[in-house]
Formats: C-alpha cells, sequence, structure tokens
C-alpha cells in the first residue's frame, strides 16, 4: 500500500522525501515498480470490469450481493467480501431504501375482512397468494398513484395502474389486469391493507366473482403486508428517488419501464437466491398466464381509459 502511495504521488513530491515519510527505501520502491502484476491483481483488474458492467446493467442498483451472483453466474469463483472491497476501489455501491408514506384510508364503514394470510410469504406454486398495495409518486403536475399486485410465488408484479386518483376505479384497474393475464386462478389469497379502495363493495364484488378469498392485514400493522411494501421500497430507490421530477405521463412511462423491462425481467431477488421473477418461474413452474401489459391510466380531463405508455410504444411489454 506505501509503495501504491509513492508511485501515485510521485509527480508531485520527490520520490526520496515520500518514501523517508514512509519508512520505505528508495531500492525497495524501485524493485516493486519492476515486479510484475501478480495474478490475483490480474484477476481483480478482471474483476472490475465485470462489477461496472453488473452495477451498470442494474441501473447502478445493486450492492456485493447481487453482482457477487452476477459473477458466479459468468463463471467467476469470487467471494462478496472481495466483491464489496472492489466496489469500494471502484467508488461504486447500491442503493438503500427509505421511509415512505403511507396511504392507507382505514376510517371507513365497509366490512374489513379477516387476516388470512398471516404473514405466510412463502408459497409453493403461482397463483396460489397475491399481495397488493398503492403507493404515491410525486411529478412536477402533482401526485401519482400507483396500484400493484404482486403474486408471492416469485414475487412478479401481476398487474398494476396508474392514476392522479387515489380511489377504487386505481385498484380495480390493477385487479382485472392481473386476472386477465393470470387465467385459471384457484383458491387464490388476495392479501391487502384495510383501505377503503379494497373494502368497497365493487372491489369485493369483482373478487367474489373470481372465487378470490380477501384478507386483509390487521389494523396499523404494515409487517402484514411486507412483501408489497418492500415492492415500493425498492421501486423508489431504485429508481423514483433518482428521477428529476417529471410530468405524469413521464413518470408513468418510467414506472412501466422499471416494472416490465427490469424489475420482472432482470432484478435479482435475494428471496429468490438471487434470481429474477421470470427466471424463478421459468425454472419452478410456470404461470397461469402471461406478463402483465400495458396498465390502464383514467384520463381525468376526458373521462375515458387510455393505455398505458407502454402500448404507445414507450417502453415494450413482456410476452
Amino acid at each position: 500500500m506505501r509503495f501504491r502511495f509513492i508511485e501515485a504521488e510521485k509527480a508531485g513530491y520527490p520520490i526520496r522525501l515520500l518514501c523517508r515519510c514512509l519508512a520505505v527505501s528508495r531500492s525497495g520502491f524501485y524493485a516493486w515498480q519492476k515486479r510484475p502484476i501478480s495474478a490475483r491483481a490480474r484477476h481483480d483488474a478482471r474483476l472490475k470490469v465485470e462489477i461496472a458492467a453488473s452495477h451498470s446493467a442494474s441501473r447502478r442498483t445493486y450492492g456485493s450481493p447481487r453482482i457477487e451472483r452476477d459473477l458466479r453466474q459468468e463463471g467467476h469463483c469470487v467471494s462478496r467480501k472481495r466483491v464489496a472491497r472492489l466496489m469500494r476501489e471502484l467508488g461504486v455501491e447500491g442503493r438503500r431504501k427509505r421511509r415512505f408514506r403511507a396511504t392507507t384510508d382505514s376510517k371507513h364503514r365497509f366490512p374489513v375482512a379477516p387476516n388470512i394470510l398471516m404473514r405466510d410469504f412463502d408459497v409453493d406454486a403461482p397463483n396460489i397468494a397475491w399481495v397488493t398495495d398503492i403507493t404515491y409518486i410525486a411529478t412536477l403536475e402533482g401526485w401519482l398513484y400507483l396500484a400493484v399486485i404482486l403474486d408471492l410465488f416469485s414475487r412478479r408484479v401481476v398487474g398494476y395502474a396508474m392514476s392522479e386518483r387515489i380511489d377504487r376505479a386505481l385498484v380495480l384497474d390493477a385487479l382485472r389486469e392481473a386476472l386477465v393475464h393470470r387465467t385459471g386462478v384457484c383458491d387464490l389469497v388476495h392479501h391487502s391493507d384495510r383501505g377503503s379502495q379494497y373494502a368497497s363493495h365493487d372491489y369485493r364484488d369483482v373478487l367474489d366473482q373470481a372465487k378470490i378469498t380477501c384478507s386483509m392485514s390487521r389494523r396499523g400493522d404494515c409487517w402484514d403486508n411486507a412483501v408489497a411494501e418492500s415492492f415500493f421500497g425498492t421501486l423508489k430507490v431504485e429508481l423514483l428517488y433518482e428521477l428529476p421530477l417529471q410530468t405524469r405521463s413521464a413518470t408513468r412511462a418510467a414506472v412501466a419501464d422499471y416494472i416490465e423491462t427490469f424489475y420482472n425481467v432482470h432484478r435479482r431477488h435475494s428471496s429468490l437466491d438471487y434470481q429474477s421473477p421470470v427466471e424463478f418461474e421459468l425454472k419452478n413452474g410456470a404461470p397461469g398466464g402471461s406478463a402483465p401489459g400495458p396498465p390502464v391510466m383514467n384520463d381525468q380531463r376526458t373521462g375515458q381509459e387510455s393505455p398505458g405508455p407502454a402500448a404507445l410504444g414507450v417502453c415494450p411489454s413482456l410476452q
């Protein structure tokens, strides 16, 4: 380390002075300069290129655990500590989650379903349990609300919708999309918080028609819906906190692109042994339908429904 420091600083200070300050001999420094690069140093240099590529491909979101899996998949035998060290030397790091605001309105007179899921987030097949929630997104034009439905089997987003209003239409759009793209649901448990949107008669009627069992979190307990909460934390850290404020249209396009082209297809999940949702499903049994298509957007000016950005060519839908 001392010889490396001298090598880096010799342009600004005499080598004799640097060697004296660091208590090393000049002959030792010159011998170090002539010494061939070790095999480990050459391997570190190659790994740094791979690490930088992996970090860039993850949209600069991955930390050492996920990058380690990328490297192992490429055939490198490397430890997580070594990856972390090389990331520090490169000056790159993963993104960390922050707290975010709750959007649940549980002060209503609609009936509340019992908590059937009871934090049992591990299921052994697709379409056994879905979780859903709503989050807010700041834009230049005001709030944009996003409702998502995830399959607990693979943590895959199977339905989502966005609107400038946090109402029943928002969550119904997400549910209908999930039902279109996930066929053959049977004995499915649908878990949400106690929000008025999910407890409404309209929403419960659609669940009943699809023979889906409704489950709701206990009052004030966000851990009962931890998977959905975790997805929103990931979305905000890996995408939204890095974006400048944009129009609602641009934000919708960015969110749709993140979900359809990165999160579902490429992002590695620690709960899935660092596989992506699509990869996990392909290895462990295909789901009962296709991936979610473009979300339905409520046009508040015309009162008509319009297709999401994916349908307009902003980002490709999964097939």
